[in-house]
């Protein structure tokens, strides 16, 4: 009644084995970790939001359950992080965590608006939650123009950053999806008429403001030339673990998987068998 979820996964019991195992094998992913289903159909209405926090809530915890493990044996590592709203879960279920030698790098710019998620709020949470460093790209996410992100990205804080992001020990990132519902459309980071114009040149989703095609590569467009972020090539380079929530982001987490800068996979149940279901 309350409106508040609460959400455990022992990961061992969880049945999920065949799922993550399948999806290990058809991407050659390192590992997979997937939550229990929950039995959402994707075309429910009835209490949408719900059905998305418990999605985004059950990731985070997996997630945060993996950073928790991948810093105990690695004191001094520098995480690389995106930003949304999955991402933000694993910065907040993130507890009981002490690592004063880690590093945490948002590998993009940051917005304007002020949320929870916005990269620099993700990094500065993780190292206080942590006792680490952390660090941020000093820009805006989206320049106002390919000019003015080569004017930006040469400026020495900046490369600075950028230099620190590509030596990441690991990546956390997510997807999303290039719809009217999509994250950088209700934070007003996308013009309609700029997703329309995106969808034109073949994309069908984002991710750190990356747009990519069905088949996980880059388009043509000049939206890829302003976003300040470490590019498909500069990821290819660490070890990245994708974070997906809700079986809408099925199609945007195929087509990042088939680009090979993928690594670990951190998926709810549901939305795994939506991506096997189009396999």
């Amino acid at each position: 009644e309350s409106g508040l979820v609460s959400i455990s996964i022992d990961h061992q019991n969880a049945g999920t084995l065949p799922v993550e195992n399948e999806l290990m094998r058809q991407y050659g992913l390192d590992f997979c970790i997937s939550t229990p289903p929950f039995g959402f159909q994707s075309d429910e209405d009835t209490a949408s939001e719900i059905r998305k926090q418990v999605s985004f809530r059950a990731v985070g915890v997996a997630a945060a359950t993996y950073l928790k493990s991948f810093l105990a044996d690695h004191e001094d590592a520098t995480i690389g992080t995106g930003w949304g709203r999955t991402i933000e879960q694993m910065t907040l279920q993130l507890a009981g965590v002490r690592a004063p030698q880690a590093r945490f790098i948002s590998v993009m710019g940051s917005l304007t608006a002020n949320s929870a998620y916005n990269p620099f709020e993700v990094v500065h949470m993780l190292a206080r939650r942590t006792g680490g460093q952390g660090f941020f790209l000093p820009v805006p996410f989206i320049a106002d123009s390919a000019e003015d992100r080569k004017v930006l990205i040469s400026q020495r804080s900046v490369a600075r950053a950028l230099e620190i992001a590509r030596t990441a020990s690991v990546c956390f990132i997510s997807a999303g999806e290039l719809t009217e519902d999509s994250l950088l459309r209700r934070q007003n980071m996308l013009s309609k008429s700029e997703l329309e114009s995106l969808r034109a040149a073949g994309a069908i989703g984002d991710t750190n403001g990356i747009f990519f095609d069905e088949n996980g590569q880059q388009v043509e467009h000049e939206m890829n030339q302003r976003t300040i972020a470490l590019s498909f090539a500069e990821l290819k380079k660490v070890q990245v673990v994708l974070l997906i929530a809700g079986q809408e982001k099925a199609v945007a987490a195929k087509a990042l998987l088939k680009s090979g800068i993928v690594n670990g996979l951190i998926i709810d149940g549901d939305a795994a068998e939506a991506l096997i279901a189009i396999l």
